[in-house]
């Protein structure tokens, strides 16, 4: 798989995936609101729950959050485990 190929937004993966945070495309607050979640680059992130529609669950850090597909759309990771 292509390099380029495995760049994705978070709210494209698919339930069970392991991804690493690359950046977060949004602007000051939801930057910060995300950061706080911990969400930050070089981050690895677990997709938890994904059902299609509805908000997302993801581990991150070693804790379960929910957030929102717009959220998530601002958020770009790499699939695939990165140790």
């Amino acid at each position: 798989m292509a390099e380029h190929d495995r760049r994705i937004s978070l709210s494209e993966m698919t339930t069970g995936d392991d991804a690493t945070i690359l950046a977060i495309q949004g602007g000051r607050m939801v930057n910060n609101r995300l950061a706080s979640l911990g969400f930050t680059p070089g981050v690895q992130v677990n997709m938890t729950q994904n059902y299609g529609r509805g908000p997302l669950i993801v581990t991150v850090r070693g804790t379960r959050v929910a957030i929102g597909r717009g959220e998530a759309a601002k958020i770009i990771v790499e699939r695939g485990s990165h140790e």
